[in-house]
């Protein structure tokens, strides 16, 4: 079962896709928040290529682990996309991601300008993983 991560922004939304097996994410586009919203023909082709089964989306909390004041918005556009897309939709804290993106795109020797177009995907890519990881973990628990 393939699992989506969609780092919501304001302006674009990172896209991050995990194997089938759930146990490694990759970062897969970048798109317009407005796309994504409505899902248009191109988040409908990402969709359609990926085939995911559950949406997982980052939640902006505080250091001290409470919802950030764009939590509210994050939650009401990914529920959007949840019912227009007729998939289940979770949040995993995204905390740190966006930082820890630009500095591992900053460790390829990626310029500033350069890095905008890739961060929000490896963002989500991130928290995706760290979620997959601790589905993994619950998982050997039971």
């Amino acid at each position: 079962m393939r699992v989506m991560a969609l780092d919501i922004g304001e302006v674009r939304v990172g896209i991050a896709i995990s194997d089938p097996a759930r146990k490694v994410a990759s970062p897969v586009a970048v798109l317009p928040a407005v796309e994504v919203k409505s899902c248009a023909r191109t988040f409908r082709r990402v969709l359609d290529d990926w085939e995911p089964q559950l949406l997982v989306c980052g939640l902006p909390k505080s250091l001290s682990g409470d919802e950030g004041p764009q939590a509210k918005r994050i939650r009401a556009f990914a529920r959007e996309v949840s019912s227009l897309c007729d998939l289940p939709c979770i949040f995993a804290d995204e905390r740190l991601s966006s930082q820890e993106a630009k500095r591992s795109l900053r460790a390829e020797g990626l310029s500033e300008k350069a890095m905008r177009g890739k961060v929000d995907m490896v963002a989500a890519s991130l928290f995706l993983q760290a979620w997959l990881d601790s589905q993994a973990t619950q998982d050997e628990r039971q």
